[in-house]
């Protein structure tokens, strides 16, 4: 599937796109965030965090590894930037199966243990402090959840 594309000027606009997205999920979803150290990866999540209806301030779980964030779904945020080995065994699919929505920033260092069917967001820096997102569905599911939400009347 080609994927979709958004170009944000502003973290705000970033936290609302975000925001949209979260609408659409439901327990069991995984999204993977890919993106260089200050791409947005971190606002991107806490605007999801708003569209869950969490209220807690939301920062990255970089020495943690995994936070947990309590709203109409539970949000499990996974930074792996540290785990030393994509092989050891941190329970990750108890979250990925679990009854809320995982985002998980440097993904790519546990892709072995990913599920099959998730959405990957690869955050780049543009010009002028902008940021592009490029979706990458994996699944019937996901491919519908990024049609949804590039339909024009949804995304402004």
């Amino acid at each position: 599937m080609t994927p979709f594309e958004f170009v944000s000027a502003a973290p705000e606009q970033t936290q609302k796109f975000a925001k949209k997205l979260a609408s659409l999920l439901q327990p069991g979803d995984v999204i993977a965030l890919e993106g260089d150290l200050g791409a947005g990866k971190t606002t991107f999540t806490k605007g999801l965090a708003q569209g869950l209806g969490i209220t807690r301030n939301v920062n990255s779980p970089t020495f943690t590894i995994i936070k947990e964030y309590r709203g109409n779904l539970p949000l499990y945020h996974m930074d792996v930037y540290r785990v030393e080995d994509s092989y050891e065994d941190l329970g990750f699919e108890e979250y990925f199966e679990g009854n809320g929505v995982t985002v998980v920033e440097w993904a790519h260092l546990i892709e072995t243990q990913l599920p099959e069917n998730l959405l990957t967001i690869h955050l780049y820096h543009g010009d002028n402090g902008t940021r592009r997102l490029v979706l990458e569905p994996k699944g019937p599911r996901f491919e519908q959840i990024c049609k949804e939400l590039f339909n024009e009347d949804f995304i402004d």
